[in-house]
């Protein structure tokens, strides 16, 4: 009792060693930490996720408007300008509602339409990861021909995720050549090892430097030419100067020198450019006809997955687009994308594409075909391919 303690130190001369030491956090605090991080970084990819199909505003997909409730049955037949009715092997579009009184065949826009000719408008993901890659030169380019569906094919091949191609039309080959290689591989999109490199421009079909030129960039470019009847491509390709220019001479009159002599005018470049035969020639001086793919533009509409499987096979990919990936709109007469890239969105052409031709009489239509045939068949000859547009 009553006893002093020895040395008379006071507990502020304790070793710091014996003060009791804070406990650490239990493990249920650091579960909760690392699941609050986990769930930060989950909400974080949903939200960029939304953002690519909502936020984004144009993606680079052709096809056609939305579609039309009519389009929601399967449709049994697909009846076109070029040829008889077939059977679509497509399903029907997704759901998706008719505009206030009704489209016309020239269409007001549906929201998905976009202008097929804008560059790309890379969703959000995307952009995110565009610093990864590099830009390379084509190793494929659609050089033609124009109205027969290179917008279409070009649309469609964007789907698959080793394939990327720049929107716009370049133009380098046939315009633009003197801004050399390096302008124009920076326009290219940026890839990863394994995708390919792409464009468009179907006039290079038709323009004679185009050729030397691609070859002394590679050699072993693949080149895609998507072909159509050379008349109703030529009267699609009349169409299109028509909605730019209401005053143009009739379709008659500049197709022929002399209407009464049945002379055709092959100078006019609607007329020139379905002389398919004479322009393969000077291809075929620079590249293997092995390199070149001739895409039948009919048969892109009427059995798209099919076309796009030869396609994709030309350029050693793997099948992946597919039925699956179409519906037909009967609006249009064309068949749409259930998704565009970088869109959870059905996507069509714009309405540019798909517009009714003016009525060109019988007549002017036949000698036309009889001027076309031996140049068709020397085409198909060269090909080994018959496009059965006799």
């Amino acid at each position: 009792m009553g006893q002093r303690l020895s040395g008379s130190r006071s507990c502020l001369d304790v070793p710091g060693r014996l003060l009791p030491q804070p406990p650490p956090p239990p493990p249920a605090v650091r579960r909760k930490l690392a699941l609050l991080f986990a769930m930060l970084c989950i909400w974080l990819y949903m939200f960029l996720y939304s953002c690519s199909g909502s936020c984004a505003a144009a993606p680079g997909l052709l096809l056609l408007g939305s579609g039309s409730r009519a389009a929601l049955a399967p449709p049994a037949l697909a009846s076109g300008r070029d040829g008889p009715p077939s059977r679509l092997p497509f399903p029907a579009a997704p759901a998706t509602q008719l505009a206030p009184g009704g489209e016309t065949a020239e269409g007001a826009a549906s929201q998905e339409e976009q202008s097929p000719e804008a560059p790309d408008s890379p969703s959000p993901i995307s952009s995110f990861f565009s610093g990864s890659g590099s830009k390379q030169l084509p190793q494929a380019i659609i050089i033609g021909v124009k109205k027969g569906g290179t917008r279409a094919l070009l649309e469609f091949l964007r789907v698959h995720p080793d394939v990327r191609a720049v929107g716009a039309e370049p133009h380098f080959f046939d315009r633009s050549y003197d801004k050399g290689l390096a302008w124009y591989r920076d326009l290219m999109p940026r890839t990863l090892e394994g995708q390919i490199t792409m464009e468009k421009t179907p006039s290079y079909f038709v323009t004679r430097e185009a050729p030397a030129r691609i070859s002394a960039m590679s050699k072993d470019t693949k080149l895609l030419v998507v072909v159509r009847d050379p008349v109703t491509r030529a009267v699609s390709d009349y169409t299109q100067t028509l909605s730019k220019r209401p005053d143009i001479p009739s379709f008659e009159s500049l197709a022929f020198r002399n209407r009464t002599a049945g002379l055709v005018d092959r100078a006019w470049s609607a007329i020139q450019i379905g002389l398919y035969a004479e322009h393969l020639e000077r291809w075929l001086r620079h590249f293997p006809a092995r390199q070149l793919l001739f895409v039948s533009g009919e048969r892109l509409v009427r059995d798209p997955a099919g076309e796009l499987g030869r396609v994709q096979d030309f350029l050693g990919l793997k099948r992946i687009i597919s039925d699956k990936h179409f519906y037909f709109n009967q609006t249009k007469g064309f068949p749409c994308l259930k998704k565009a890239e970088g869109s959870g969105r059905p996507h069509c052409l714009g309405k540019t594409k798909g517009r009714p031709h003016p009525e060109i009489d019988g007549q002017v239509l036949r000698r036309l075909r009889d001027f076309y045939r031996p140049f068709n068949r020397k085409f198909y000859q060269m090909t080994g391919h018959d496009f059965g547009w006799d």
